[in-house]
């Protein structure tokens, strides 16, 4: 005897109700709500995890490619730092190093005042470890020393806008001293005076707490104490700390110090992993429910079709076949719910960078600032593996949605159904 194939009866009920009962258009109603909820949830998803891949590669890239991977440091004044640079370069698992001189200070403008690190650097040694040099203009390292007696200084573009500066303006630099004077009076500040050559802007919260001079010049703020060092960039960045630790038992002098990235920035990288999991976890529970919302349509097809179920059954259907008709149904819904889901979602992930950049411009506001967030602008990264890992597991979990009402439908005996029916 000729037996339909269950996925073609499957993929009929799939479709479609036609009859024009209001039962069977409540189930197509439900039906399509079911594949839009997986269709919105898959969306997102991939659209939530490329935005925190995207976070996590500009802390790792951007951040992280400003700033320094580790930086040792000595308080001592006899340390021939040229030296030390050259056995930091040259020690296992650091690609390069530069010499810094870091100083806390204050920057000021009239009465505009602003808190900043100024770091004093070798404009030859520290292209090798930041890539801060990309986001200024051609000479601008040249043109810290270009004029011995008006220093020049280079201002992330938050302090700047903050102290309302621009390039070419004169501004103070203030350096609390610590300590008393050989009279016994309180040391005083260091007070500079510099002429801002370039403003960068990084797009991070560099932005609002860095500031570059020379080396010479930063030194000089500093009065001689603290704050020199050497920065490196290691081969593997998640390594940097047993690098570092390595490092300061291999340096032949005592007293050296200092810190890596996971003690600076860790608690940035950890908080985008926890929202990156937090928000992964809240979006695959919305996929879970709309996959789940297919039971509440096949258990109304299960009621509806109880009578071509039970002349399925005297047609000589198996139970076996019965199942597989229903689960095909079920399989259908969450395939094009995916599928769907899954496109709509690398399209957005695309375009999101530029949609929100766009809606910033429009309404002429800033739904992301670097003085609060890591960057000031949402990145995004698409990985293909989330995409696979997001499809596969919301078509998985249509699947078993699909169990419960296929076993009822398979349980429907025919003399009891056909006797309902008539």
């Amino acid at each position: 005897m000729f037996r339909p194939l269950p996925a073609f009866i499957g993929l009929r009920y799939a479709g479609a109700q036609r009859g024009g009962n209001d039962s069977a258009g409540l189930v197509s109603f439900i039906s399509g709500l079911s594949m839009i909820g997986l269709i919105l949830g898959v969306a997102l998803m991939i659209v939530v995890m490329s935005v925190m891949n995207g976070f996590d590669r500009e802390l790792r890239e951007r951040i992280l490619g400003i700033m320094p991977h580790a930086t040792v440091y000595n308080a001592s004044p006899e340390i021939d730092w040229t030296d030390v640079r050259n056995q930091v370069a040259a020690a296992d698992g650091v690609t390069a190093a530069a010499e810094v001189w870091q100083v806390n200070g204050l920057a000021r403008n009239g009465l505009d005042v602003s808190p900043l690190l100024v770091q004093g650097v070798n404009p030859e040694t520290i292209v090798n470890v930041s890539t801060i040099g990309e986001f200024l203009q051609p000479g601008s390292f040249a043109a810290l020393t270009s004029d011995p007696a008006e220093p020049g200084i280079i201002l992330g573009k938050g302090i700047a806008d903050k102290l309302e500066i621009a390039v070419g303006d004169q501004l103070s630099i203030i350096v609390p001293q610590s300590g008393n004077s050989e009279s016994g009076g309180r040391t005083a500040a260091q007070l500079a005076g510099f002429k801002v050559v370039d403003i960068f802007h990084s797009g991070t919260a560099l932005d609002h707490s860095l500031a570059l001079v020379d080396w010479a010049q930063a030194k000089a703020l500093a009065g001689g104490a603290g704050g020199a060092g050497v920065q490196m960039r290691v081969k593997n960045m998640l390594n940097s700390f047993a690098v570092f630790q390595n490092l300061l038992r291999q340096l032949p002098v005592e007293g050296f110090y200092g810190n890596d990235w996971t003690g600076t920035h860790g608690n940035l990288y950890q908080a985008i992993q926890m929202s990156r999991n937090l928000v992964s976890l809240l979006v695959f529970l919305i996929i879970a429910i709309a996959a789940f919302n297919v039971v509440s349509t096949l258990v109304m097809v299960v009621i509806d079709k109880h009578g071509d179920i039970a002349i399925l059954r005297t047609m000589g259907a198996s139970t076996r076949e019965i199942l597989l008709t229903f689960v095909s149904q079920g399989a259908l819904v969450g395939l094009v719910g995916v599928l769907v889901g899954g496109l709509l979602g690398v399209i957005g992930s695309l375009l999101v960078t530029d949609a929100v950049s766009g809606l910033e411009s429009l309404f002429g506001i800033q739904f992301l600032k670097s003085d609060v967030y890591p960057v000031d602008y949402l990145p995004s990264e698409l990985q293909w593996g989330d995409v696979a890992l997001v499809v596969g597991a919301g078509f998985l979990l249509s699947l078993l949605a699909t169990l419960y009402p296929a076993l009822q439908a398979s349980r429907v005996q025919p003399a009891a159904a056909l006797r309902q029916d008539f």
